[in-house]
């Protein structure tokens, strides 16, 4: 009996569609469905970037044995994860108010999708009649994010 009902719990909790991601919140607080959104949306947003640091910028990661090398490695963790944060909130508009657990304001691309689709990316640097042009494959919508984030960038430059 106790397998059965474990089997049909696994099949509650197997994604319908791919593509998305899905949440599962469990709590024994008696309070309305939207006010434990809020409250997960604002401590998941803060721990979301915990765990965006330690995955995608290593910092689960001790590089060497003395404490000045340790602090250098996260500080430049810190800083590429900082700066991936700040030019995205200012060539992407808001997304969000202000909530009452204080969730994000702006829906963030991870650094890890932002290192499949801009960085690691084929492509090279070439000089035609003197100009610098950055050559990758035909990409129609990477195209149009480049060109929409320079133009905010150099507007606000």
């Amino acid at each position: 009996m106790l397998g059965h009902a474990l089997e049909q719990q696994r099949d509650t909790t197997e994604p319908v569609e791919y593509g998305c991601e899905f949440k599962v919140i469990v709590t024994n607080k008696r309070i309305s469905p939207r006010k434990v959104v809020l409250f997960h949306e604002g401590r998941g947003s803060q721990k979301g970037i915990f765990i965006e640091l330690k995955t995608h910028c290593q910092m689960g990661y001790v590089p060497v044995k003395t404490r000045v090398g340790n602090q250098l490695y996260m500080f430049a963790g810190i800083l590429a994860h900082n700066l991936t944060r700040e030019l995205q909130m200012r060539i992407n508009p808001r997304e969000r108010r202000k909530t009452a657990k204080r969730a994000a304001l702006w829906c963030f691309r991870e650094m890890e999708t932002l290192r499949r689709t801009l960085i690691q990316r084929a492509g090279r640097i070439i000089r035609p009649a003197g100009k610098w042009v950055l050559s990758m494959n035909s990409n129609a919508r990477l195209q149009g994010d480049l060109r929409h984030a320079l133009a905010i960038l150099n507007a606000s430059a």
